[in-house]
C-alpha cells in the first residue's frame, strides 16, 4: 500500500506530534504509512501525489478569512501552496480529507464564503448527517447523529456550489461536505478524542479560542464529553483508498 500524506501547520511540537498520533490512532495506519509534512516549518517540497494513497490536511492556527494585511508571511505561503495542491486534487478528484482547516481552504478554493458568522467555541457538539451523508461511503457505520469536538473562529457561511453537504450542526450549518467523489472536508475534528482535545486546549489556551482564565472549567466540561464516532470516517477513508 502506498503511504498516506498528512499536511500539518501547527508550530508547537506537542500539538503537531499529537495530531500525527491522533490520525494514526483513528486510521489504524503504522507510523511509516503516514508521512507528515509540517507546512509551517518550510516550503512544501515537490510532491508527486500519485506516490500517496490519499492526503489528509490537519487543523491549525491559520484562518482563511483573516484580513490579508494581518496574515504572516508563513500563512500566506502555506495558503499559496495549499491552493496549488488543491488545484490538482480537485481537478483529478484525488482522495483528500481536510479536517477543520480543510473547510476553510477547500471552501475558499471552491468559492464558498468563509467568515466568522458560524464560529463555535471549543466544545463537543451534536452533528447530524444529511440524507446525502447517510448514503456516502465515507460515513458508512457512522450514526445519523453523533457528537464531535469543535473549536473554530471561522466556518463556511455558504456551501460551495460544487459541493454536496454531508453534515450540519445547530450552530454551524456546514460541518462536512464533499466535492466530486473523493474530496472531503469537515469543520469538526474527526481525529480528536477527549485526551486529544485536552492537549489542544492546553497548548492553545492563549490563542483566543476561549478566555485563558476559564481553562479549568473548559477542561472539566470537555472531560465529560462522550465522543466516539467521528474517527470512524478516517478509518473508512483509509479502507476505501488504501
Amino acid at each position: 500500500m502506498r503511504p498516506f500524506l498528512l499536511l500539518s501547520s501547527r508550530a508547537e511540537d506537542e500539538a503537531a506530534d499529537g495530531e500525527h498520533a491522533a490520525f494514526l490512532r483513528c486510521t489504524g495506519l503504522a507510523a511509516e504509512q503516514l508521512r507528515q509534512i509540517r507546512m509551517e516549518a518550510a516550503p512544501l517540497p515537490e510532491l508527486r501525489l500519485d506516490d500517496f494513497s490519499g492526503v489528509f490536511l490537519g487543523g491549525g492556527p491559520f484562518n482563511s478569512s483573516d484580513p490579508a494585511p494581518s496574515k504572516s508571511a508563513v500563512q500566506r505561503r502555506v495558503e499559496r501552496e495549499l491552493d496549488g495542491l488543491l488545484d490538482e486534487v480537485v481537478e483529478r478528484d484525488l482522495p483528500f480529507f481536510g479536517a477543520c482547516y480543510g473547510v476553510g481552504t477547500l471552501g475558499v478554493h471552491q468559492g464558498a464564503v468563509v467568515d466568522r458568522t458560524f464560529a463555535e467555541p471549543v466544545s463537543a457538539v451534536p452533528v447530524t448527517l444529511t440524507p446525502a451523508g447517510t448514503e456516502d461511503p465515507l460515513l458508512a457505520g457512522v450514526p445519523e447523529r453523533f457528537d464531535a469536538f469543535v473549536g473554530h473562529k471561522e466556518a463556511c457561511r455558504t456551501l460551495p456550489a460544487s459541493a454536496v453537504l454531508l453534515a450540519s450542526s445547530p450552530a454551524c450549518p456546514v460541518q462536512m461536505f464533499r466535492v466530486k467523489r473523493n474530496v472531503y472536508a469537515t469543520q469538526f475534528h474527526p481525529e480528536l478524542d477527549v485526551a486529544g482535545i485536552l492537549t489542544r486546549v492546553r497548548v492553545y489556551q492563549h490563542a483566543g479560542y476561549f478566555p485563558a482564565a476559564e481553562l479549568d472549567q473548559l477542561v472539566a466540561a470537555l472531560s465529560a464529553a462522550v465522543v466516539t464516532e467521528p474517527g470512524r470516517m478516517l478509518a473508512n477513508f483509509v479502507s476505501r483508498y488504501g
